[in-house]
């Protein structure tokens, strides 16, 4: 089964770790995924850009119309999301557990529910 996992977080959060420490954060990034994907249990991850950096685009009379920002106004945003394929729910939660800020933030699961074809 699927699973998407995701990380919210904050620019003041972020900015709360100092310089110094990012290699080191990036590297266990890096064995996690390496151990995942090896497993053929990780099938994707990403890190998204600051909320400063969203659009909202709705269609208005047939065109886009775009925002600026997130749509929920919150402190929270999704910082990273993870896409999980597990023999259980139990596996996608070890493997939840085991990312490398699961400590320090808390990591939301969400079973994928449908999927299309990527050559639909």
């Amino acid at each position: 089964m699927k699973y998407v996992a995701m990380i919210y977080g904050n620019q003041a959060k972020w900015d709360f770790f100092p310089a110094e420490t990012w290699p080191e954060a990036i590297a266990k990034q890096k064995a996690f995924t390496e151990k995942y994907r090896e497993s053929g249990e990780l099938l994707d991850a990403y890190g998204l850009a600051d909320a400063a950096a969203t659009q909202v685009v709705r269609r208005e009379g047939g065109v886009p119309a775009v925002t600026d920002g997130p749509y929920l106004e919150t402190e929270e945003y999704l910082a990273s999301f993870y896409m999980l394929d597990c023999d259980s729910l139990e596996r996608a939660q070890e493997i939840a557990a085991d990312m490398p800020f699961a400590d320090v933030d808390p990591v939301e699961l969400w079973p994928v529910l449908y999927e299309s074809a990527a050559d639909a």
